[in-house]
């Protein structure tokens, strides 16, 4: 993912719809760059979790037609570099941004594909969680755990505001 910055672009609304769908982007085999699994694994543990869940090596051209299925689109990925918070949230908008090869895309090109071949534009979001290794290896650094963590607490009072039990 790029930079993000530190401003807090937060989704709105309860994010634990049937319309809502979470892309989980990385490699559990490469230490920290695993942390989108481990957020999936996460929240398909928390009771009650309405919309549908992907795990993705990277996002391909195929991602727009499943992309299109949903109003919400959540994409969670492992983030090289500084976050104040261990994490953040960016909203993502469509955008042609296309490289020599389509191999794997930026979430803003299938944004972009979604919107121009399906004539549908869901509501989507970005989330970078910090990592810190990213050799290979089983398992989340310290850091990136303590990161995951905060992210998961996030998305669950996003999920379910307040007063809001999970099932």
């Amino acid at each position: 993912m790029n930079a993000i910055g530190t401003d807090h672009n937060w989704p709105s609304g309860p994010l634990n719809r049937k319309d809502t769908l979470l892309i989980g982007i990385g490699n559990s085999s490469r230490a920290d760059d695993g942390l989108g699994w481990s957020f999936l694994e996460a929240v398909e543990n928390e009771p009650g979790f309405e919309g549908d869940i992907e795990y993705r090596y990277q996002l391909q051209v195929e991602d727009a037609a499943l992309m299109a299925n949903y109003a919400l689109v959540i994409i969670v990925d492992a983030f090289q570099g500084r976050l104040a918070e261990g994490f953040q949230w960016q909203a993502c908008r469509p955008a042609p941004q296309f490289e020599f090869t389509t191999h794997a895309l930026a979430p803003a090109s299938v944004l972009f594909l979604c919107r121009d071949l399906y004539g549908a534009t869901p509501t989507t979001y970005l989330l970078a969680i910090e990592g810190a290794e990213w050799g290979l290896k089983e398992g989340l650094s310290p850091s990136a755990l303590a990161n995951l963590n905060a992210a998961v607490a996030s998305f669950r009072q996003l999920a379910w505001p307040a007063g809001k039990e999970t099932a």
